[in-house]
């Protein structure tokens, strides 16, 4: 856990800061991950999804929940290809913007997709510099696969949507060159 100042002292319990926990989404977290994202999508700022669709995906989910266990935040880690990942649904209540939430969430994210053995994650964002503080690049969406574009079909703003393509990928991260092993350390040389 990692303490998480609040913008409104009324909501806070010792001096300011609640707790923030980040952990896997549960069947019961759904109602409010739904309702996190549909906050977001009554402004065209993402896909609505409907229960349906979130409890058939949870597994794909973390959250974040403070001190009282509420859900303020969640995003999801979809599997696209062995190398492939998109963060998405990424959504953070406006009480706790500002406070790291959304870092916390895109770095566990990131954590997930290195343990899954995935070399690039990608996200589709009208919030592009959020993502290059979180060491995502962007790119033309050009560069992407076709199928990732499934889902943009059911967007109101397709196909005229604004959108930046970011990705990170692990071949974007700086090493020490004690970390690398003989193998990385020849193919770097050469």
């Amino acid at each position: 856990m990692v303490a998480v100042r609040e913008k409104n002292d009324r909501h806070s319990r010792c001096w300011g800061s609640p707790r923030l926990n980040i952990r896997p989404a549960r069947v019961s977290d759904v109602p409010a991950i739904c309702e996190l994202i549909r906050t977001f999508a009554d402004r065209r700022l993402m896909i609505r999804r409907s229960l349906g669709e979130l409890y058939e995906s949870i597994r794909e989910f973390i959250v974040a929940t403070d001190d009282d266990g509420k859900v303020v935040g969640c995003a999801a880690l979809h599997v696209f290809w062995e190398d492939l990942a998109e963060l998405k649904c990424l959504a953070v209540s406006e009480r706790v913007q500002g406070f790291g939430v959304g870092r916390r969430l895109v770095e566990t994210c990131w954590q997930s997709a290195r343990e899954l053995e995935l070399k690039t994650v990608f996200t589709l964002t009208y919030v592009a510099s959020f993502f290059e503080k979180c060491d995502y690049r962007q790119i033309d969406k050009s560069e992407l696969p076709h199928k990732i574009w499934n889902e943009c079909v059911r967007c109101p703003l397709f196909p005229n949507c604004t959108e930046v393509a970011l990705i990170r990928s692990i071949a974007d991260e700086w090493q020490p060159v004690g970390a690398m092993d003989q193998h990385a350390m020849v193919e770097a040389l050469v």
